[in-house]
């Protein structure tokens, strides 16, 4: 079999699979699993969501982020406040603690980056990431490009 007559699904969840391995390799010193430091860096970029925004974003289940947060914030990595508008309605955002923790793993998962990309100039990474940004939207927004 050719690399050309391998399907990109599976070239796709190679990447994955290899990313998640060393990515588990630099969390563990840190008490992190890989799922704890996704919903870290998605509460990063985007703080102050719901549980249930946060299980989508972080790519787990509803029950399996509650237990998530529930870990997270025994660990002072993250806090629970109740939503404006609608009380019974939690926004869970990093504390000063998490913010830190993040910074941490940030050189060592920059170094990862650069080594998974190390074969790709300048101008290939940026259009890899963009080819990743655009079959990544078409298969969680149908219909929109």
């Amino acid at each position: 079999m050719t690399d050309d007559s391998v399907r990109t699904a599976y070239l796709v969840k190679r990447l994955e699979q290899a990313v998640r391995g060393h990515l588990e390799s630099v969390l563990r010193p840190h008490g992190l699993t890989t799922a704890q430091y996704t919903a870290l860096t998605t509460l990063r970029t985007q703080p102050g969501q719901s549980s249930a925004q946060l299980a989508r974003r972080s790519f787990v289940s509803a029950q399996t982020m509650q237990e998530l947060v529930t870990s997270l914030q025994r660990r002072g990595l993250v806090e629970k406040a109740p939503a404006p508008r609608n009380r019974r309605v939690l926004h869970i955002s990093l504390t000063a603690r998490g913010e830190a923790a993040l910074r941490e793993l940030d050189d060592e998962v920059d170094a990862l980056e650069r080594e998974m990309l190390a074969d790709l100039d300048a101008e290939q990474t940026a259009a890899f990431r963009e080819a990743l940004r655009a079959c990544s939207r078409r298969l969680t927004h149908p219909g929109t490009r």
